[in-house]
């Protein structure tokens, strides 16, 4: 059975109307915005419509679409998430090539495969990064970065700031210090991740201890690693070519995982 195409829409005249896809096109993302919807339902969907919301604001400054354009948009994609299934939909704000002005556009698009389990490698060339703070604009750089991991044997490439772990080229990376979990502080140059914040709040829930500090890998040495978003959830970290070596405690990221999936909720 072939694997459904993603389909594009673009934002006019306050709907969604169908479009050809962008292949071939020059097209600069200037934020985007994903998650994954099960049977209808997804995690953080609000969450990730303030991120959205906010990269859109930071990228047009006072050329932002009205706030209730911005929540008709949002409200309309959330719409269109199939009722039964696996999808991963992506919503932007992008500016092609000769065109006057961004446009709001939304690929609905099928779920790749998901994993429990991941290998990292540490990028060690030039952070390629521009607005680190805003996801979207990075994003081709990004999966170039994670490209060449998989190269290399790996899944996932690790970004380092004056050699210290700041996030992966798309997952947050979070880790154990015995019972409390450990996060890079918010204010390095990151994008904020909704399944971290996800954690987080479960974490406040359970009543488990959150703290944040600046790691280089050596540091992680025989720790329990996860790299999370909103694709995958939580993956625990396997190996680390020429990194650290993970350790895990039995049951605890099967438990975390479980309680993370039942944060879903419908679309609409």
């Amino acid at each position: 059975m072939s694997t459904p195409a993603a389909r594009m829409f673009h934002w006019r005249g306050g709907e969604l109307v169908p479009t050809i896809t962008d292949e071939g096109e020059a097209v600069r993302l200037l934020a985007a915005d994903s998650w994954l919807t099960v049977d209808g339902s997804t995690r953080g969907l609000e969450l990730h419509r303030q991120r959205f919301t906010a990269a859109v604001e930071a990228q047009l400054g006072t050329r932002t679409p009205p706030a209730r354009e911005l929540e008709s948009f949002w409200h309309a994609v959330a719409a269109m998430v199939p009722a039964e299934g696996r999808a991963f939909p992506r919503v932007e704000l992008a500016l092609a090539d000769g065109s006057g002005a961004p446009q709001l556009r939304a690929r609905m698009r099928p779920a790749p495969p998901t994993r429990t389990s991941i290998a990292l490698m540490t990028h060690t060339g030039e952070d390629p990064r521009t607005r680190p703070e805003i996801k979207g604009p990075d994003l081709g750089a990004m999966l170039d970065l994670r490209g060449a991991a998989e190269a290399a044997g790996a899944d996932e490439a690790v970004l380092l700031v004056d050699g210290q772990v700041v996030e992966g080229a798309t997952t947050a990376l979070l880790w154990w210090n015995g019972d409390t979990l450990v996060t890079v502080p918010n204010w390095m140059p990151r994008v904020s991740s909704v399944t971290e914040l996800s954690i987080r709040a479960l974490a406040t829930a359970f009543g488990t201890e959150v703290v944040e500090y600046l790691a280089r890998p050596e540091e992680l040495d025989h720790k329990e690693i996860w790299a999370v978003n909103a694709l995958h959830g939580i993956r625990i970290v396997t190996s680390w070519i020429d990194g650290p070596i993970p350790a895990a405690e039995p049951g605890r990221h099967d438990r975390w995982r479980r309680s993370l999936d039942a944060l879903r909720r419908p679309a609409t």
